[in-house]
């Protein structure tokens, strides 16, 4: 099966304050975490990648995947198209708190293989990760790398998806947080 990556242009971030059905997307590497209440998943996809975090009856799941890939409205938190860089919080209900960052980063040739490099040579030890074939153009092919830093009340995902064609970085960065005590 080849699992070449969509253009850059075409990727969209969303959130949703609910669950998605995994055969919505290709998922290639998944790791599921329990700790302090709560349970992630990860799952890196064909586009990008797909987190759900659960608490207490409640669900959150961020999504970066392309635009074309047909998702659900009920229940969405947020759409945006990944372009640039942008930061959102939201405050959800019983006081969960969720933050994101994400940035679309073009890069010079050299920077961005010296970049894929690096995530080739170290990615597997510290998270997950996932390299794509190559589409033709380029010798290599696409990575994703999704790093999660779990604590008793948040969880940090950091995630690195990288577009050679393009010469292009998109980086992101999430935090959901339980609230205080």
């Amino acid at each position: 099966m080849l699992t070449v990556r969509p253009k850059v242009t075409e990727l969209t971030f969303q959130v949703y304050g609910r669950p998605l059905h995994p055969e919505l997307f290709q998922i290639y590497k998944s790791r599921r975490i329990e700790r302090g209440g709560y349970v992630v998943r990860v799952d890196i996809t064909s586009s990008g990648h797909v987190v759900t975090w659960s608490y207490q009856g409640t669900t959150l799941t961020e999504v970066a995947t392309a635009a074309h890939n047909p998702l659900p409205k009920r229940r969405r938190l947020m759409a945006q198209r990944l372009c640039g860089e942008r930061s959102e919080r939201l405050e959800c209900r019983g006081g969960i708190v969720y933050q994101m960052a994400f940035q679309l980063e073009p890069a010079d040739p050299k920077i961005f293989w010296m970049f894929q490099h690096h995530l080739n040579q170290g990615g597997e030890r510290r998270g997950l990760v996932h390299t794509f074939d190559a589409s033709g153009r380029m010798a290599l092919g696409a990575m994703s790398y999704v790093n999660l830093e779990t604590r008793d009340r948040s969880v940090l995902v950091q995630a690195f998806h990288t577009f050679p064609d393009d010469c292009a970085i998109v980086k992101s960065q999430s935090r959901f947080q339980l609230p205080a005590r």
